[in-house]
């Protein structure tokens, strides 16, 4: 089989996993609507099409307005992170970095802490992590750059651990001083895909320019795999290629924080077993990471609301049941590969 029939094997296997488990979300639910009547329903709304799917109105809402933007932005969330997760592993050439590496997600809970403890604002959420994602990165990435001689990759890790240390320590105080707001922080630090209509459009444009981005770098990763000064000798700008990828998945991880919360182990799990299955080439490893993240995060979620029915579990609990294991899986072969 040659290279391209395999990624368009591999591509049409993704989409084909993608819808499989999209139907399950839409079909499975707490509301025990029946599957056929939802199949019906939803092949109703297609142009030239009308079946009577026996749904009650307020059936329909549930279908609708909470069930099927639940879905789309579960898979757009998980998508996200998992292509952020592939990115920061090119850029910093290190199987172990993951969207929350460099101060996102720590940017982000400090900024949602702040707007509920001091104004209770729960609108202004998103907004609030949204900037707190890109802030965290940003200081991480000057830190770095300051003291790394252009930022390599060891000094950008480390400068990311060292700024969420400090970001998380800030949140922790602020915590304390308003103990009786604990409940909705952690509420939004464990992960919620129930946002809706609104967040799911809010973030799309965000999401298609990142997506953009980071797949149009895919062979440009795979030539910087190979080390700067060899890249560099091909005449490949290293340092402009990590940049512009950071950006895109430092952009493509605050956007899914800002509607979702913090969802961690997407962006190791998935680009980890898409490389088990299709290689290490990002040409193929970047777009199986966008279809297969958002397959794993909808089956999280229908996990989470299905598993514990009618009350609902966090999907970031979900996700991490799946990939702590899978990280120190993930750890013991890096490092038996080093040794």
């Amino acid at each position: 089989m040659t290279r391209h029939r395999f990624r368009l094997w591999a591509l049409s296997a993704a989409v084909v996993v993608l819808l499989g488990s999209m139907a399950a979300g839409l079909l499975v639910g707490a509301a025990g609507l029946a599957p056929g009547s939802v199949l019906y329903a939803l092949l109703d709304r297609l142009p030239f099409v009308s079946i009577d799917s026996g749904l009650l109105p307020v059936e329909q809402g549930v279908l609708f307005e909470l069930r099927v933007p639940r879905v789309l932005l579960a898979g757009l969330v998980g998508g996200l992170l998992a292509i952020a997760g592939a990115g920061y592993q090119g850029v910093f050439r290190n199987p172990l970095a993951d969207p929350y590496l460099l101060g996102a997600a720590a940017g982000a809970g400090l900024t949602v802490t702040l707007v509920i403890v001091v104004t209770g604002d729960s609108g202004a959420v998103p907004v609030a992590a949204f900037a707190g994602a890109v802030g965290g990165v940003f200081l991480a990435y000057a830190l770095g750059n300051t003291a790394g001689r252009g930022g390599g990759t060891a000094t950008l890790v480390l400068a990311g651990v060292a700024v969420t240390s400090f970001l998380t320590a800030i949140q922790t105080f602020v915590q304390q001083l308003k103990v009786e707001e604990l409940q909705r922080v952690y509420s939004w630090i464990l992960g919620d895909v129930g946002g809706g209509w609104p967040q799911l459009v809010m973030i799309a444009p965000y999401a298609l320019v990142s997506v953009v981005v980071m797949l149009a770098h895919g062979r440009l990763l795979d030539v910087l795999a190979v080390g700067d000064d060899e890249a560099t000798s091909l005449g490949l700008h290293a340092r402009r290629v990590r940049l512009f990828v950071l950006l895109a998945a430092s952009l493509a991880t605050a956007s899914a924080v800002a509607v979702s919360g913090l969802i961690a182990f997407v962006g190791i799990v998935v680009p980890h077993v898409v490389r088990r299955l299709a290689g290490w080439s990002y040409r193929i490893v970047l777009p199986l990471s966008l279809l297969g993240g958002a397959a794993f995060l909808v089956i999280a979620d229908l996990v989470a609301r299905t598993v514990l029915a009618p009350a609902e579990l966090p999907i970031g609990v979900v996700t991490a049941f799946v990939g702590a294991p899978f990280f120190v899986l993930v750890l013991r072969l890096t490092r038996r590969v080093e040794t």
